[in-house]
């Protein structure tokens, strides 16, 4: 008889210990959303590509900013922006870092500023200072746009944040197949070797998914990854390209709830084939249906902790090139390699030599004691992600171009190989060298280590 007790006793200890595990899980949460368009209303320079002759004509759709806050058991929170731009430049990160401390306590490990990289959204002031012939009227355009989306990144978040209730957590993985390494396979084949399955190069076809539903179990907001740069398009419409199209979608389907798209470690991975609004869309939709998937099936409870690590680690440059290299390239016809040598060699003269030191941005957090989300500054390549979840565990998330987009980040291979993403892109973005030194895949994976070691299990 007391053997039999004895189990029952256990029994419903056991239920006890499952009802309080599913209570905090789904009641302890809490979370806020807000989003705010911030299609300029000038035309201004568009960023991402140096052919372009012309400032902006118009908009395909508006571009945005959409924030999810969320709240853990114990009151620790962590801020989730998405972003229509190419990247966040450093000093509009370090701007807002003193604005969110000052205003809600908030540091930098508590909030990620996401940029989707769309290639036709605004330069912003600090970034890109070569790529264009900017006027002096021009350039205050920018700077004037680029203090107003401050200002309306720390506004947005605060909305966010004033509207906190509870909510329930969860998590799921998805696939999208778009994707496609830009450095293995030559762009005109795509079709073809996508047909036969010849398709070659290190890709990540997966979508992290993040689930944020109300207690009615409405969805509030959904956060979703995909490695894959937004190169769609080239024209000089303003536009969030197909990420864009994603979240517009998915906010039509999922009615008062809000999409944000995050990218992962895309620098090396384009949309194949592309130029059309119709490829635009469609990648959109494919990309928004893998959401939809993930959201359709049984996801897993998220419980309600959230730890939050940020690092600043210095990444070392090599030398900037030879003067006579320099001399004769600012000689050359006008472009922005002509531009960045002239202006390179100017500061060298009257400056010195500039500082081979970069604080480059990372951060760790851990949700519900087992999803590990890592972000990562700069345009990150996509062998990043590969080795980070080999080592750190398959479902860890990467999210890069995050907080600081300084330049494109190239892995040990891909920088011995060279080309734009290890090599010449560095002048696009400014940078007064033409490469990383040789550590910098070591010193990235090595940082972000010691920031998840910090973190509790």
């Amino acid at each position: 008889m007391s053997t039999i007790f004895r189990s029952v006793c256990a029994l419903f200890q056991g239920l006890a210990l499952s009802v309080l595990f599913l209570s905090a899980a789904e009641g302890n949460w809490k979370g806020g959303t807000a989003k705010a368009v911030i299609t300029p209303t000038k035309p201004l320079w568009m960023a991402g590509y140096g052919g372009r002759t012309e400032p902006s004509a118009g908009a395909l759709h508006d571009l945005m900013i959409r924030v999810v806050a969320l709240e853990d058991a114990a009151g620790h929170r962590g801020i989730i922006l998405a972003s229509d731009t190419l990247g966040i430049p450093q000093s509009m990160y370090d701007q807002v870092a003193t604005q969110l401390k000052t205003r809600y306590g908030l540091d930098r490990s508590q909030f990620m500023l996401n940029a989707s990289h769309t290639h036709c959204g605004p330069v912003l002031s600090g970034a890109l200072r070569d790529i264009y012939p900017v006027s002096e009227a021009q350039a205050r355009d920018i700077n004037e746009y680029s203090d107003w989306l401050t200002a309306e990144i720390v506004t947005t978040i605060g909305k966010a944040i004033a509207d906190l209730k509870p909510v329930t957590v969860s998590r799921g993985t998805g696939i999208a197949d778009f994707a496609v390494n830009r450095r293995t396979n030559r762009e005109p084949d795509v079709p073809m070797l996508r047909e036969q399955n010849l398709l070659v190069g290190p890709v990540d076809h997966t979508i992290p998914v993040l689930a944020v539903k109300r207690m009615d179990g409405s969805l509030l907001a959904v956060v979703f990854t995909y490695a894959c740069h937004n190169t769609t398009l080239s024209f000089q419409q303003w536009c969030g390209d197909y990420a864009g199209f994603a979240q517009y979608e998915l906010e039509a389907e999922y009615p008062g709830a809000t999409a944000l798209f995050s990218m992962g470690c895309g620098a090396d991975q384009n949309p194949l084939p592309r130029r059309t609004v119709e490829l635009c869309q469609d990648y959109g939709h494919r990309l928004s249906k893998g959401v939809q998937q993930v959201l359709q099936q049984p996801l897993t409870p998220v419980n309600p902790s959230l730890e939050t690590r940020h690092a600043l680690i210095p990444l070392m440059m090599d030398p900037p090139p030879p003067a006579a290299k320099l001399e004769q390239m600012a000689k050359d016809p006008v472009s922005y390699t002509q531009r960045w040598a002239a202006r390179l060699l100017k500061e060298i003269q009257t400056e010195g030599p500039p500082k081979r030191e970069y604080p480059y941005p990372i951060q760790a957090w851990r949700l519900g004691g087992d999803q590990l989300w890592i972000t990562m500054g700069g345009e990150v390549v996509v062998d990043f992600s590969l080795r980070l979840k080999a080592e750190l565990g398959d479902q860890t998330w990467i999210t890069a171009y995050s907080n600081d987009v300084m330049a494109y980040i190239p892995s040990r291979r891909v920088l011995l190989e060279g080309g734009y993403e290890g090599q010449s892109s560095m002048m696009v973005y400014g940078m007064p060298t033409e490469r990383w030194s040789e550590d910098v895949e070591e010193r990235i994976v090595t940082g972000i280590q010691k920031l998840v070691d910090s973190l509790g299990r």
